[in-house]
């Protein structure tokens, strides 16, 4: 197991600098932002830029553990719909290029009018089959984010996604942070989705008991995101639970915690997680 970074909150440094600051604080794997506008943009990156890609990360003896594509593919107007199709198709199209085996994407919004389980059985099969398809012709797996946001809220969501697409090459991105301010069990969840499990966020979530108290579930500022290790996730239970399962692959922080600059909680994020992996 190793630690990586999703490289969106550092989006305005190149990846030619960004590659080398990485290797230096014990970070060994990239997710690469590839939306427009990002680190690889899919729709306009040229070889030559990814020949330079290449040999940035064989000098720095860092790899790309997948490429990041967090488009909304349902629940939104259909011309935004149809541009994240396109650009998540480009996306698979650049992973065989690079030789990454996974592109992360989300499960999209709920159509409106619908629920996330009545958008699940009867609009994403329409959606994900043609792009599942297309990445198993490029040889990629597709790994959903569970955002609590998304499709995917919680664990039967989950089960019933991969009923109606169950896909070998169909997966997860997990991230322990969106499951465990809800009262979802993490440890369970990785249990009973471990062959879906390509990839891990390291993401952490704290509360505000006192806020808790008076607001209640549904009221808002109880809990933000932090670095791992900040918060309230047992950062060694949860990762002996993945290597139970045989997870033995990128822990990649996912960085939105408003207190630490991007370059300062990176760093901060890569020691503690470092001191857990090594």
């Amino acid at each position: 197991m190793h630690v990586g970074m999703l490289t969106a909150p550092l989006r305005t440094r190149p990846l030619s600098e960004l590659i080398p600051w990485a290797a230096a604080h014990g970070i060994r794997a990239l997710e690469i932002d590839v939306t427009p506008g990002s680190h690889l943009d899919a729709s306009t990156v040229s070889d030559a830029a990814l020949e330079q890609v290449r040999s940035l990360l064989k000098t720095h003896d860092v790899r790309i553990s997948s490429l990041a594509c967090y488009v909304k593919l349902s629940g939104v107007p259909e011309a935004q719909a149809a541009q994240s199709r396109q650009t998540l198709e480009k996306a698979l199209a650049l992973a065989e290029r690079l030789g990454v085996s996974t592109v992360c994407t989300i499960a999209g919004m709920p159509m409106p009018g619908k629920t996330r389980t009545q958008t699940i059985s009867e609009d994403l099969p329409g959606v994900f089959r043609p792009l599942l398809d297309r990445a198993k012709r490029h040889g990629v797996r597709l790994a959903l984010e569970n955002w609590f946001a998304t499709n995917i809220q919680h664990l039967d969501h989950w089960r019933l996604i991969f009923e109606v697409l169950p896909d070998d090459h169909f997966g997860l991105n997990f991230d322990p942070s969106h499951l465990d301010w809800q009262g979802i069990d993490v440890h369970a969840a990785v249990n009973e989705f471990r062959q879906r499990i390509f990839h891990v966020h390291a993401k952490d979530v704290a509360v505000d008991t006192a806020k808790l108290a008076r607001v209640g579930y549904q009221g808002d500022g109880w809990w933000r995101y932090v670095l791992p290790g900040y918060g309230r996730i047992r950062w060694g239970e949860f990762i002996g639970v993945l290597r139970q399962v045989g997870y033995d692959d990128v822990l990649s922080i996912e960085h939105e915690d408003a207190v630490y600059s991007a370059e300062d909680g990176f760093i901060k994020a890569a020691r503690y997680l470092g001191s857990l992996v090594c």
